[in-house]
């Protein structure tokens, strides 16, 4: 045992600024959820029809970026600066065209909401709010271009700060414009979406101004030539980035799913389910950051050949994971009903009956997350190992077969068709987390003794 407990300190330093990083962006959906939810059910319901166009978008744009952290951690433990510099160079090439399409998408998407059967008074919020918030999606993708390429490099604090600056921006224009403070004009979750697009701007031109103006950096971003794409680095990038992103994108696309389908339960049933899914989404990051932490660790052996070191320190990170989800798995137990109230005003008695059901559903929704916390975190580690060995492709069918074979039928038979409706769904997420953390491990363990093998036979 101890040879994987003594790598849990640099796991968590190496680890912790970008789960603060994660919980940030996480925050700015929470900040934006307490304080819309101030003014109505309804209105919580809208950020939440919303939202669940722009987290598919952002779940592509997010995990195709993510291809970018492995191959800048391959080329610094192989000592190769000149490939490290290429993969930015295209890698912020790829992810700025990437976002302009994916608003694009969104946007063209709108009048799928009318064809859902949301309830009505929902989807016209909504539609005002989606605009300016898949607007942010630009920004965001080019920021994550610049973060994980950070990443890579093993410095993960630079885009925590850029994060904790883009939720103080969010928090105050939130404040300034969703209540109409200190003369502003009151948008309700309309400013929601201006704080969201103007935090999301200013994240990207922190980071760079923080690339510009560190020595470490310099020399990679003062020799850019974004003209001079180079299709070898191209299509390196798309090959692992596509297949991620479409890692990324079945996982978000069920908990859509899971959205959508507690809209056709009605308003209520779809505000305990955002209200459950950000709770749930707080804790998810800290499994992000360690899957972030695992593919740059597994990214630095492979570059350097050292397969045995490679296994032992993943095998250490999926131990600190399934330690940490425990933990979360208590607290939701323990504050399943303590935790919703958070998001509603429990004094209005205007929506009393409202705010009693919705906290009610998330109650029982929050019981359940608690038993997928520890597959949930196990799964996303596992594949940010197996991103760090460049698999992506065999993964992503696991994906699709554990949330799409198994877990969506399940969602949508139990939620729609029997009695258990908002915890029937999340009984199907429950299925789909855990099939999929399995199937990845099982996968990662093949990977990893097939890399051994030559080592045991010499």
């Amino acid at each position: 045992m101890k040879q994987y407990t003594r790598e849990f300190r640099y796991n968590i330093r190496l680890a912790s600024p970008v789960i603060l990083g994660m919980l940030g962006h996480t925050f700015v959906a929470f900040a934006d959820n307490v304080m819309v939810g101030q003014l109505g059910t309804a209105e919580l319901a809208a950020v939440s029809l919303g939202n669940s166009f722009v987290f598919i978008a952002m779940s592509l744009g997010i995990g195709f970026s993510t291809a970018i952290t492995p191959l800048v951690a391959e080329a610094e433990g192989a000592g190769d600066a000149r490939e490290g510099r290429g993969v930015l160079q295209n890698g912020l090439v790829l992810c700025t065209l990437l976002g302009v399409l994916l608003f694009g998408a969104v946007l063209m998407c709108k009048p799928l909401m009318y064809l859902m059967d949301q309830p009505e008074e929902v989807v016209l919020l909504a539609i005002p709010y989606l605009d300016l918030v898949a607007l942010s999606l630009i920004p965001l993708i080019v920021f994550q271009a610049l973060k994980q390429f950070s990443e890579g490099l093993s410095k993960t604090r630079y885009p925590m700060y850029a994060t904790i600056l883009a939720n103080v921006i969010n928090i105050v224009l939130n404040y300034l414009l969703i209540f109409g403070m200190f003369g502003f004009p009151k948008l309700g979750i309309v400013g929601a979406a201006i704080g969201t697009l103007a935090s999301r701007i200013c994240m990207v031109f922190f980071l760079w101004w923080i690339f510009v103006r560190r020595p470490f950096f310099r020399g990679f971003v003062e020799k850019l030539r974004f003209r001079q794409v180079e299709r070898r680095l191209i299509r390196k990038i798309a090959n692992l980035g596509f297949p991620s992103a479409l890692q990324m994108f079945f996982e978000v696309a069920i908990f859509t799913a899971a959205i959508w389908m507690s809209g056709i339960l009605g308003k209520n049933p779809q505000a305990a389910n955002q209200i459950a899914l950000n709770l749930s989404s707080m804790t998810f990051m800290f499994g992000m950051g360690l899957g972030v932490a695992a593919m740059i660790r597994v990214g630095n052996q492979k570059g350097s050949g050292n397969f045995p070191e490679l296994k032992r320190v993943a095998t250490s990170i999926f131990l600190m994971t399934i330690l940490l989800e425990i933990g979360f798995a208590v607290l939701f137990l323990l504050g399943r009903n303590l935790l919703p109230t958070m998001y509603l005003d429990v004094n209005d008695l205007s929506n009393q009956a409202d705010n009693t059901e919705v906290l009610a559903i998330a109650a029982r929704l929050l019981l359940v997350a608690a038993f997928f916390q520890i597959s949930d975190g196990l799964q996303v580690v596992v594949l940010g190992a197996l991103r760090g060995l460049q698999d992506v492709r065999i993964p992503t069918l696991l994906t699709l077969v554990a949330y799409w074979g198994i877990g969506f039928p399940f969602s949508f038979y139990l939620g729609l068709h029997t009695p258990l409706k908002s915890t029937g769904i999340w009984i199907g997420l429950l299925l789909g987390l855990t099939a999929s953390s399995i199937m990845l491990y099982l996968r990662f363990r093949y990977m990893t003794r097939r890399l051994l093998q030559p080592m045991d036979g010499a």
